[in-house]
């Protein structure tokens, strides 16, 4: 059974802050050009935000900057700092020391990423971006010049063994003319990019 093919102009394979923000300033941009520009993201998780570390400290500079009325749109923001400890722990107790000026998180919130992620794609559907959440890309697709060309969903109804189950469904494949992989620092097909494309070379991690 053949795989069905699907064509974009951009396809982000990941749901995380990176890959909703891309795909939100991508549509932003054509908009202001006057183009029309299909944009994809898929996501590995039930749903965007299901699959992602749960708490974190955002400094909203660059939501600032994407979408300036965050804040009359009901962004999950709600818990700003009020103050900053740096506490070196020992066995028994802890000792505060002078918070370092990089780590001075004044100004910044208290969020939970899962919720944050959630209304990002919220915004990232109402400029027209189709989002796909519950499909992991499986493979990385290449043209015949040796360049990506796009990523091939996982198969559905594959046995323990191997073999195709009755409801044995191919996967889709996404074309795109700019795929791009905002999947994190441990990505499996970032990793295979990495390698092919030697992308780690004379470069420290």
């Amino acid at each position: 059974m053949e795989r069905e093919a699907m064509e974009f102009d951009v396809v982000i394979v990941g749901g995380g802050p990176s890959g909703l923000s891309a795909a939100i300033r991508l549509k932003q941009l054509a908009a202001e050009a006057g183009r029309d520009l299909e944009v994809c993201l898929i996501e590995k998780g039930s749903e965007v935000g299901a699959h992602i570390l749960s708490g974190a400290v955002l400094e909203p500079r660059t939501l600032n900057e994407l979408i300036p009325d965050w804040k009359e749109r009901g962004a999950p923001l709600d818990t700003p700092v009020t103050a900053d400890k740096f506490m070196f722990l020992t066995e028994s107790g802890s000792f505060r020391l002078p918070t370092p000026p990089q780590m001075n998180n004044h100004g910044n919130y208290i969020i939970s990423l899962g919720n944050f992620c959630r209304w990002l794609g919220e915004q990232a559907e109402a400029l027209g971006v189709e989002i796909y959440p519950g499909f992991a890309a499986a493979e990385v697709l290449y043209a015949e010049d040796g360049s990506v060309k796009g990523i091939a969903t996982g198969d559905m109804g594959i046995a323990a063994d191997g073999s195709q189950k009755d409801g044995y469904m191919p996967g889709m494949e996404l074309h795109a003319r700019y795929p791009l992989f905002a999947e994190g620092v441990r990505g499996h097909l970032g990793k295979q990019l990495i390698e092919k494309f030697k992308l780690d070379e004379g470069r420290d991690p």
